[in-house]
Formats: C-alpha cells, structure tokens, sequence
C-alpha cells in the first residue's frame, strides 16, 4: 500500500468506514462508528498510516520494522505510525489496518455495532 488510492480502497472495504478531516485539510481521518480507526496526511511523501493496535503488538511492531514508530501525536502505548516506503510489506500494513478497525468496532457500544450491521 503505497498510494493514497489504495489506502482510501483499503479503507472503504471496512465495514462502516468514514472518512473525514475534522483537523484541517491534509489530515485525512478514517473513523468507525465516529471513533478513528487511521490516519495520514494526504501529502506526505513517502505516506504514513497512524493505526490503532494492542500495547504489547505495538512493543513488537516497533522492535522488529524499523519504518514502524510510535504514534505521531497520539498516544505512544495505543497507536503506531507507519511509514509506506515499502519495507513493511502490504500484507502486514493491510493486517494492521484491518486490526486497528477491528479494535475500534470493538470499542462501540452493543447499539451503534448494530447499526454498523455487526
């Protein structure tokens, strides 16, 4: 995932997924249920993906891709920033994209997971 068209693809194949820029006009933020699931600024170069994971996943992410880091303005235990130049595979980035959804839907109240339809 180097391109701000496949970010945006991946992103819309989400379940309930919204995208907004409630900050200004280059950070796009993708939200769930109106809770943010990622982030990246639309014109960075290379581009950069801020996700959600799991504190002790993030450890571990940092550690082993040197492209992974700790969430630019966010908090550092719950959120990673990666760097799409290619070294963490697509695979990988996809993955966490898709985790990074899955823990924000399951952070949603029983009422707006239903009407999300999940």
């Amino acid at each position: 995932m180097k391109s701000m068209a496949e970010l945006r693809a991946a992103c819309a194949a989400l379940t309930g997924s919204q995208e907004t820029f409630p900050f200004d006009a280059t950070t796009l933020v993708f939200k769930v249920g109106g809770k943010m699931y990622a982030l990246t600024d639309i014109q960075a170069e290379p581009l950069t993906l801020s996700l959600k994971v799991r504190p002790e996943q993030g450890d571990e992410l940092r550690a082993a891709w040197p492209a992974i880091a700790p969430g630019y303005h966010l908090n550092k235990r719950h959120w990673i920033t990666v760097t799409l130049d290619g070294t963490v595979p697509d695979e990988l980035v996809a993955e966490l994209l898709r985790g990074s959804h899955a823990l924000v839907t399951a952070g949603l109240t029983r009422a707006a997971r239903a009407e999300l339809g999940l």
